[in-house]
């Protein structure tokens, strides 16, 4: 075997490694999630549960959906539970060929990234939805029960977590532009109107047809592009300090 093939052979063996790492690991987690997985889902369902006239309750339209919608739900929470766990594997595998100094920047932008995503998906469940699910509630035409399914509301609060998730994502994305000169400072803060604009047509798209549950995704969708702005300019101010 020749010197090129050892170093190749050597990098799969270890990403075989690490690949079975995350499998094992979130596995482990999502079995011993799976006795609550009904507790679980009733967790996730709470605000929309919360919001429903008295005397209302959710439907199940398929057969198996009161047993597989549950599992699906706990399979999620194992995917976001073990994610740490997963970014760590990830990162160590690819650790060793990034440079130093990309290192002090990856490391942070990585575990600000999860944090970020938590916090985006903590905001749609403890503000939004009862927001969204009382505003629901509220214009729904008399005579009409509010009955939805497990499934679909499965469905939908899954693309909100990952709509709001993702929004709160925008000032390492910022901060990336910054850093690779893709755009810069004075860039970025010209194209504020733009960004304002395009914020409140995302979430025009991505929520609800109500005012409010849209305001709550645009506007911080907003705030967290100045923040990241705003650390780009702290940034640079470091630097031309030193």
């Amino acid at each position: 075997m020749n010197d090129e093939a050892q170093p190749l052979l050597t990098h799969l063996i270890e990403l075989r490694s690490r690949l079975l790492k995350i499998v094992v690991v979130f596995l482990i987690v999502f079995f011993a999630l799976v006795p609550f997985a009904q507790k679980i889902y009733a967790f996730v369902a709470a605000p929309l549960i919360d919001a429903m006239p008295i005397g209302s309750s959710m439907i199940a339209i398929d057969v198996i959906a009161p047993f597989f919608v549950p599992i699906k739900v706990t399979l999620v929470v194992a995917f976001l539970a073990t994610l740490p766990h997963t970014l760590y594997q990830i990162w160590a595998f690819i650790a060793p060929a990034l440079y130093s100094h990309e290192k002090r920047l990856a490391l942070p932008l990585v575990i600000s990234s999860v944090i970020l995503f938590f916090i985006g998906m903590s905001f749609a469940y403890f503000l939004v939805f009862p927001v969204v699910f009382h505003f629901i509630n509220a214009v729904t035409p008399e005579g009409v029960n509010m009955a939805t399914d497990i499934d679909k509301y499965f469905s939908f609060i899954l693309g909100m977590f990952l709509a709001f998730g993702v929004t709160f994502e925008v000032p390492v994305v910022v901060i990336l532009l910054h850093k690779a000169g893709i755009l810069s400072i004075e860039q970025m803060t010209t194209a504020r109107p733009y960004i304002i604009v395009g914020a409140f047509a995302i979430a025009a798209v991505v929520t609800p047809p109500d005012v409010i549950s849209q305001c709550l995704l645009a506007i911080p969708l907003w705030l967290l592009y100045e923040a990241g702005l705003f650390i780009c300019k702290l940034s640079k101010k470091k630097t031309t300090t030193q």
